[in-house]
């Protein structure tokens, strides 16, 4: 299957976008990605400015425990806590999780057992299974589960980039948007109202991905605070 055309700058005021600032990996790669596709990306821990912002992006890259140990730290895990709970719900402005960014959304992880994720999303974070290759880092083909904003004009399947040693397992199989295939049926997106959360990096992903983050940055256009 093709891929998705590689997007262009949608027209109009770029939309403030926060990329939670916790010093954990390369966030400044989420942060340039999203500015290619329109946003005015802000990589920060300004509890004001993410306030003001219409959209919420947490990246994540290393270790579960010691990316929550550093987003709290920062100051930043009650207000990621927060902000991807009114998202959840369908309440809040748009919240997208990359990589163990989603992971840190879920209850825990077997990778650091006694440190507790932000339980956002129902289930725990596992190993990837004996008999494939660790860490997956490599290109893989997403299915999506479901039709989805996020998925808009891209194919089905879509090639996208991981790289990952751990996947999510979500309590309630509704939240899981799209899977790949890698020694077992692995969680690569979850979503519920207007949160979104990737295993794979959409920054690395080529136009896939930047359509993809094109997608989340038109929602966060979109949204109003009265609904």
């Amino acid at each position: 299957m093709p891929d998705a055309p590689a997007p262009t700058e949608p027209p109009g005021e770029r939309p403030l976008v926060a990329v939670l600032d916790y010093g954990i990996g390369n966030l400044r790669s989420a942060q340039k990605a999203l500015e290619r596709v329109g946003a005015d990306a802000r990589l920060t821990a300004d509890h004001g400015l993410i306030a003001d912002a219409v959209g919420v992006v947490m990246p994540g890259v290393g270790a579960f425990g010691r990316c929550m140990d550093a987003l709290r730290h920062a100051g930043l895990a009650d207000l990621a806590h927060e902000a991807a709970s009114a998202a959840a719900a369908g309440e809040g402005r748009p919240f997208l999780g990359v990589c163990v960014g989603l992971q840190m959304l879920f209850d825990g992880s077997d990778e650091s057992p006694d440190t507790k994720g932000l339980g956002v999303v129902g289930g725990r974070v596992r190993l990837l299974p004996e008999g494939v290759k660790r860490p997956q880092m490599q290109w893989n083909t997403l299915k999506w589960a479901r039709p989805t904003a996020i998925s808009d004009g891209l194919s089905d399947p879509a090639w996208v980039y991981f790289v990952h040693s751990y996947w999510a397992q979500p309590d309630d199989p509704a939240d899981v948007v799209a899977i790949c295939d890698y020694g077992t049926t692995v969680t690569a997106a979850v979503e519920r109202n207007r949160l979104w959360a990737t295993q794979f990096h959409p920054e690395k992903s080529a136009a896939n991905g930047l359509r993809m983050l094109q997608n989340f940055v038109a929602s966060c256009a979109s949204w109003s605070p009265r609904g």
